[in-house]
């Protein structure tokens, strides 16, 4: 490894690592995720999966009592409770809800396509129709920020496509309760059923389903990384997932035309989401890194959730390159979840960048407006899963159905082809299937003709 590498400066006591220019063989060090793998949480994961599969609602409020301190006897969330939350929401807060919500139901709704038809040969009618999963599960992180701004990212989209039944999952507090803002957003969204569960045991819930938990085709929301595993593990028990979606993370790429004080603010936006988040600043500018240097630090001293910031910090990276095209290529591989663009060449940057999840143009677009209120949807692919996946939209809640339908002058066009495909595979069964039909159609023929 380079000089360079082996002795990073830091910012402040457990704070960002300044790195200047890495050689490209070091790019995977220098952006490494802090996340443990796979390997080293599938066992407690499976563990929890086999005890929630053979003994159900038990199970869940056992480890609720182990995680979340509270022994519940009932895990579902009443209309009593629903109906106490909405009182003690304010209605400041209220506001702010409906309005974002009637931002995400625009942009989801324009996302709508319609049947596409086509007739591929004289006679050959195929077409493609989208129907809604009927059962998706929400998982909503509670915890130090309970993210009652997922409900909409996933409730709202989930109704707009049709989906029959609604599971949220998310942990109670130590009183047994769950916050009043994700009760309110939950019935405002249309969520058919709330249980208060969270972790492992959550996504082991909707996977196999319990006296209390519906079983579910599809989990949807983001966690921490054992709840990231437990939804890779689902997958292997028949249940799909949105993404593997795990701590946040953002990278914003910045020269001297941007605002060091909004940039740091960008960047410790995020690192308060919890001490496994990281941020990355990427510069072609060696003073601008200082000047955001000193921001962060500013910044920091007065965050109410600084202790949280502070050790998300040590994850995340100030990183100098010398140009343009270099950053590009950087940031293509490290493929962000949350991408904010702030640089003169604006142009070059947002038409070329091939790996995000969501891009946050402009000094006056802050990644935070998107995980509320603009429209788009918040629940994106971590950990460079934007490389391969697309952050949660309408049509994470459908899925696609073909149609053919073929006449008689259809078959007669298509059938020696498939004839002679199904023979060269030697699958005769299928050769026959349209041997025999068009036996049929060739004796229908001489008998008209007689």
């Amino acid at each position: 490894m380079d000089d360079k590498m082996k002795n990073p400066a830091p910012l402040v006591p457990g704070g960002l690592t300044k790195i200047i220019n890495p050689n490209k063989e070091d790019w995977n060090a220098v952006l490494q995720r802090p996340t443990q793998t796979v390997a080293s949480i599938e066992g407690l994961v499976n563990d929890i999966f086999k005890e929630v599969a053979a003994k159900g609602d038990v199970i869940l409020k056992k480890y609720t009592a182990q995680f979340d301190q509270v022994e519940l006897a009932d895990l579902l969330v009443s209309e009593k409770e629903l109906h106490e939350a909405e009182a003690l929401v304010s209605e400041d807060l209220k506001t702010a809800i409906q309005l974002a919500k009637s931002n995400i139901e625009v942009f989801h709704e324009a996302q709508r396509t319609g049947r596409v038809t086509v007739e591929t040969t004289p006679g050959v009618a195929c077409w493609q129709e989208k129907r809604p999963i009927q059962k998706v599960g929400l998982y909503i992180p509670g915890g130090t920020a309970p993210l009652f701004s997922t409900i909409l990212m996933l409730a709202v989209p989930a109704r707009i496509a049709g989906c029959a039944e609604i599971v949220l999952c998310t942990p109670p507090n130590k009183e047994g309760k769950v916050d009043a803002a994700i009760l309110y957003t939950a019935k405002l969204c249309g969520v058919t059923k709330i249980v208060k569960v969270g972790g492992i045991q959550a996504i082991a819930g909707m996977t196999f389903g319990t006296e209390t938990v519906p079983q579910v085709y599809k989990i949807f929301g983001p966690g921490n990384q054992y709840v990231t595993v437990a939804k890779q593990i689902a997958t292997k028990h028949g249940v799909a997932i949105d993404m593997p979606a795990g701590p946040s993370e953002l990278l914003v790429v910045a020269d001297d035309t941007a605002d060091a004080a909004f940039v740091a603010s960008d960047l410790l936006s995020q690192a308060e989401h919890g001490v496994d988040s990281q941020v990355v600043l990427v510069s072609t500018s060696k003073d601008f890194l200082d000047k955001v240097e000193a921001e962060v630090a500013a910044q920091m001293a007065v965050l109410p959730r600084r202790e949280i910031a502070e050790q998300a910090m040590a994850n995340s990276k100030l990183i100098y390159v010398p140009d343009d095209a270099t950053a590009l290529a950087l940031i293509n591989e490290y493929a962000p979840e949350h991408y904010i663009v702030c640089v003169e060449n604006e142009d070059f940057y947002v038409n070329n960048t091939q790996n995000a999840g969501s891009v946050f143009i402009g000094h006056y677009t802050p990644e935070s407006a998107g995980d509320y209120a603009s429209g788009t949807n918040h629940t994106l692919p971590t950990n460079g899963y934007a490389k391969q996946y697309s952050g949660v939209n309408l049509d994470s809640f459908m899925k696609s159905m073909t149609f053919q339908k073929i006449t008689k002058e259809g078959l007669r066009a298509i059938g020696k082809a498939v004839e002679a495909m199904a023979d060269a595979e030697g699958l005769q069964a299928h050769k026959n299937a349209v041997s025999i039909r068009l036996e049929r159609l060739a004796a229908e023929g001489e008998n008209q003709k007689n």
